[in-house]
């Protein structure tokens, strides 16, 4: 049978990482649209990969099981890229708490019941999460270790406590890098390796609904002051992706690679800093 790359999420970095690691193996690209998922294929099969589709709701346990499923009738489950989620412009808060938290809780729950001995996963969280103030140790263990059925009923989580999109991205992609901290234990146990990629402002439709959006105004104002003085591209993302999920990667499980060219730093330390 064939070695299958799952990719959820069939926008620009989700692509560039498949493109990376994805030779010689099957292609399952999932997205809540079908079109999406078809337009994306149709780049990746003109480059001579092979490639289905399917349309996965990660917010519900019954659709990614399914998408479990079909990746494992067409063969083994040797990587995971998850790449799907809303953003503070997109969706108000329960949605992206629902999407971006529990979502990402359930399918790193149903990929790690599957993912082969050797296999490896990448869960793309956000910058976002390394601006959130520390949480408590019990608010961390909490969301990383709530089963994901579970998770959305934690007090810290509920509409009186995330009133705010931005800070409802901000706990879910810090909750993000913790679930995958601790499904990395789980993994482990069958052979196989998982982390996360925070990127910063990388230049994707995500990022210029951002852009134009109403937080635009900070966004071009992270790009201005922080080191690298530019947005990134997917690109760079995917090789960070192809080290995660390749050989070179073997020793990496349970970690977090903040990649936004300084932002964090300049936030924290520099001209960022809020005043």
């Amino acid at each position: 049978m064939k070695d299958v790359i799952v990719v959820i999420g069939s926008g620009s970095i989700g692509q560039a990482i498949a493109r990376r690691v994805s030779a010689g193996k099957h292609v399952v690209l999932a997205d809540l649209r079908e079109e999406n998922a078809n337009t994306a294929a149709k780049i990746l099969t003109d480059a001579g990969f092979e490639v289905s589709t399917t349309v996965v709701d990660v917010s519900s346990r019954a659709s990614v099981h399914a998408l479990v499923e079909k990746a494992t009738s067409l063969g083994t489950v040797t990587g995971l890229i998850h790449a799907a989620g809303v953003s503070p412009t997109q969706a108000p808060p329960a949605t992206i708490l629902t999407v971006d938290l529990y979502g990402t809780a359930l399918v790193l729950e149903e990929f790690g019941n599957v993912i082969t001995q050797g296999g490896a996963g990448v869960v793309i969280a956000s910058q976002s999460g390394h601006r959130l103030a520390a949480l408590s140790p019990e608010q961390n263990k909490a969301l990383a270790i709530t089963p994901a059925d579970e998770l959305l009923a934690l007090p810290m989580l509920q509409p009186d406590k995330v009133t705010d999109p931005l800070l409802a991205y901000q706990i879910s992609k810090r909750g993000n890098s913790l679930r995958v901290m601790a499904e990395a234990v789980r993994w482990g146990k069958r052979g196989a390796r998982v982390n996360t990629i925070s990127p910063g402002i990388i230049i994707t439709p995500l990022a210029n609904d951002e852009l134009s959006g109403p937080r635009g105004a900070g966004y071009r104002r992270m790009i201005d002051l922080c080191p690298s003085g530019r947005a990134g591209t997917p690109d760079e993302v995917g090789n960070v992706g192809a080290l995660l999920m390749g050989q070179d990667g073997a020793f990496i499980t349970g970690s977090d690679f903040l990649m936004d060219g300084g932002v964090t730093a300049a936030y924290w330390y520099g001209d960022l800093a809020p005043s």
